[in-house]
């Protein structure tokens, strides 16, 4: 019998040279420069650049306040989820549209909006301020706005394991005389534990690299709210270019590390559904 040798794109020689021009010059190219630049420095002011006093207290406040986001986002985007797929309710395909809104939104429009509310005359603030509580120009701030610009990684990621699960296998665990508790913890929570981590991680790569929404809200006062990207935008603006290629790679590297971290999640979610 005679055998068709075909592939499963056609053009695939022509694909891949604009897949690899596309890459060099949008990601490779910049990447490398950001790179040589930084390496431009001595190690000596390579150090002083990433590893100062101000530098480590907005490297605390990034990381601290973007696995803070994550985790708040891990619970509340588990529950959003829940209810979506569980639940039937009036405005509920509005209420799924609205998880997407961050996506959509300018993360500027968000830290506008997030600091006129929480400012001590806007609509929160005029109650939450006299109650010792300052969310404007503040960490809290910061984790607030970081849980918003994160928020739909977690439920867009959970929701389909959640539609996927077979409502028999539940049925079959209350019929053997298994509590809700004990149904959702020997039933549901397994397969939810893989997205639900890559969720997390996602939420967290995001808030490390996010500028736009924080900068409204953040105050950017340096060792107490400013954070590591708009450390990075104040050294630009002193002309410190050395300084702020530098600072750019080992976000950088810690982005990477995190997809793949992220790759990893993915994978073994994969082979736990198999």
């Amino acid at each position: 019998m005679a055998t068709v040798n075909q592939r499963a794109l056609p053009g695939f020689s022509l694909s891949l040279g604009y897949s690899v021009c596309y890459l060099g010059l949008l990601v490779l190219i910049p990447l490398a420069a950001c790179f040589l630049k930084a390496a431009s420095l001595s190690a000596a002011q390579l150090w002083d650049a990433v590893w100062n006093e101000r530098v480590r207290a907005a490297y605390a406040l990034t990381f601290g306040a973007s696995l803070a986001a994550a985790g708040a986002n891990a619970v509340l985007g588990l529950l959003v989820a829940w209810v979506l797929v569980r639940y039937p309710f009036p405005g509920k395909r509005l209420f799924d549209a609205l998880v997407d809104l961050p996506f959509a939104l300018p993360t500027a429009v968000a830290g506008l909006v997030f600091s006129s509310l929480y400012v001590p005359s806007g609509w929160l603030g005029q109650y939450l301020v006299p109650l010792g509580i300052e969310a404007a120009y503040s960490r809290l701030g910061i984790v607030l706005v970081l849980i918003f610009t994160g928020f739909p990684f977690v439920v867009r990621t959970v929701q389909p394991v959640l539609e996927g699960l077979e409502a028999e296998l539940e049925e079959v665990a209350s019929t053997l005389g298994a509590g809700r508790w004990q149904t959702f913890c020997r039933v549901i929570w397994p397969p939810l534990v893989p997205p639900l981590l890559t969720g997390f991680a996602l939420a967290f790569a995001r808030a490390l690299g996010e500028y736009g929404s924080v900068v409204f809200i953040a105050g950017n006062k340096p060792f107490r709210t400013e954070i590591a990207p708009v450390l990075i935008v104040a050294r630009l603006e002193e002309f410190a270019y050395g300084e702020a290629t530098a600072l750019a790679v080992v976000l950088l590297v810690m982005s990477f590390a995190l997809l793949g971290a992220i790759n990893l999640l993915e994978r073994w979610s994969k082979s736990r559904a198999i």
